[in-house]
């Protein structure tokens, strides 16, 4: 691989999607409820959760995933490379082999020997901006349990009425040159990001959208800002239903952005239209405020 090709910048990303009458993200050691913060009553959902969406979408565009079943069925990480490379394999043709495991990592045995690579893409969990009600119904079953029962199975349902989801990550260039990630990589990355939750809708995921996801990727391998959930807050968070109701202020957002614009070398963005992006109470367009950066906006 041409040294040239891996990333040399770091970036902060937030990720906003919201979700309706859907389950973001089943505990099961929870009966499937969604995870919840119940003290706060806040929506949570994992990094994991996160990494899933862009792993299927990645693997439905052609792309060959590490952390993946093979014929349907789940296999160890040793058995999985084992099968892709008998044992003739290096942590180069790994790295070549699997685009997963440049983004986000992994754990695996390569020659007999216990190999850790840490991801440069790091996600916090997720938690929604606006407290969550839980829906509870009971669903009955066509089939049932058994030949001689002629009533279906009931079990419960569980989902949110809505929820406003925000996530924060970090892409670290230092750890990129471990795993060997590319720009092409990170191109990848921020299309499956915007696309892949709507196109890999089940059952308990439809009505999910991607509202909002910004880059900022820095001149050098030492900047980071932090969590960029911190600059931003819905006007109302209680009793919302609809992304027609959700006001989100970027005041301060847009603030420390403008006060690292020296450190930034390009703003990469995508906005639902659908979304009221608010400064000073009013409603404004993301890429108006963001004019004095170099900026590009996902899928153009």
């Amino acid at each position: 691989m041409n040294e040239k090709e891996i990333i040399k910048n770091n970036s902060d990303f937030l990720f906003i999607y919201d979700a309706k009458m859907s389950n973001p993200n089943g505990d099961p050691d929870e009966e499937n409820r969604p995870r919840m913060d119940y003290e706060k009553g806040i929506n949570l959902v994992s990094d994991l959760r996160a990494k899933r969406y862009i792993r299927d979408y990645l693997a439905d565009n052609g792309e060959d995933i590490f952390v993946s079943m093979v014929d349907n069925k789940y296999v160890t990480a040793e058995k999985r490379v084992t099968e892709a490379f008998e044992d003739k394999t290096s942590d180069e043709e790994v790295l070549e082999k699997w685009i997963d495991v440049r983004l986000f990592g992994a754990t695996m045995t390569v020659k007999k020997d216990n190999k850790i690579f840490t991801g440069p893409i790091q996600f916090n969990w997720g938690y929604s901006l606006n407290k969550v009600e839980l829906l509870e119904a009971s669903i009955t079953s066509h089939f049932s349990t058994g030949e001689n029962k002629t009533q279906g199975t009931i079990g419960k349902d569980y989902r949110v009425y809505y929820s406003f989801i925000a996530f924060s990550g970090i892409i670290s260039a230092r750890r990129a040159k471990n795993t060997r990630l590319k720009n092409e990589d990170i191109s990848k990355f921020d299309n499956a990001i915007v696309e892949s939750i709507p196109l890999l809708a089940t059952r308990s995921k439809i009505g999910q959208y991607p509202r909002l996801y910004l880059r900022l990727e820095y001149n050098d391998d030492k900047k980071f800002i932090g969590d960029l959930r911190d600059y931003i807050r819905l006007q109302e968070d209680e009793k919302l239903r609809d992304i027609k109701e959700c006001n989100l202020n970027i005041d301060e957002l847009i603030s420390v952005i403008n006060e690292n614009k020296d450190k930034i070398n390009c703003i990469y963005y995508y906005y639902d239209k659908s979304l009221r992006i608010l400064k000073n109470n009013e409603e404004i367009k993301l890429e108006e405020e963001l004019k004095g950066f170099n900026i590009k906006k996902i899928g153009e």
